[in-house]
């Protein structure tokens, strides 16, 4: 049983990171040139609507279950210590919950909310927006790579 963990822990967070990174990578390719390509009362508008719409059940389970299961495999991984793949499974949820959860819960949701509190039409929100563009997107950008080195991380683990 605890063998099938050692597989299936690493397997289904590459799988949570891949997913992760996926949406992050969208945002950073092209969403956000999209919106920023709005004028600032539609970017904003739209932006507080992805805010609204990415707080689902599915996503949670994604982006939060694939927290827990970093943190349950590299709970499992000390207890292989120093096998190589041990190193890999800590790494990658090392790389997943300082790079996509702690990057998202300190960086980007304050900024969320920030734009999600402007009134999109004032003049103080269209300077917001401005801000909101530059700092969100890279942070945005950190959380894409973390999830993609966690990604591969938890791949060289099940090699």
């Amino acid at each position: 049983m605890i063998e099938h963990l050692h597989f299936v822990l690493p397997l289904v967070a590459a799988l949570g990171t891949g997913v992760m990174a996926g949406i992050f990578f969208a945002f950073s390719v092209f969403m956000m040139t999209a919106l920023g390509r709005l004028p600032p009362p539609m970017g904003i508008a739209a932006m507080q609507s992805i805010n609204a719409a990415i707080l689902n059940p599915l996503f949670f389970l994604v982006f939060f279950g694939t927290a827990v299961l970093c943190l349950l495999a590299a709970i499992a991984a000390l207890v292989e210590w120093p096998l190589p793949e041990a190193f890999y499974v800590i790494a990658g949820s090392v790389l997943y919950l300082v790079g996509a959860l702690l990057v998202t819960m300190q960086r980007n949701v304050p900024l969320n909310l920030a734009l999600n509190r402007s009134n999109p039409e004032s003049s103080e929100a269209a300077l917001l927006w401005l801000r909101y563009l530059r700092e969100w997107t890279a942070w945005n950008h950190v959380r894409t790579v973390a999830s993609l080195a966690a990604m591969a991380a938890f791949i060289l683990a099940l090699r």
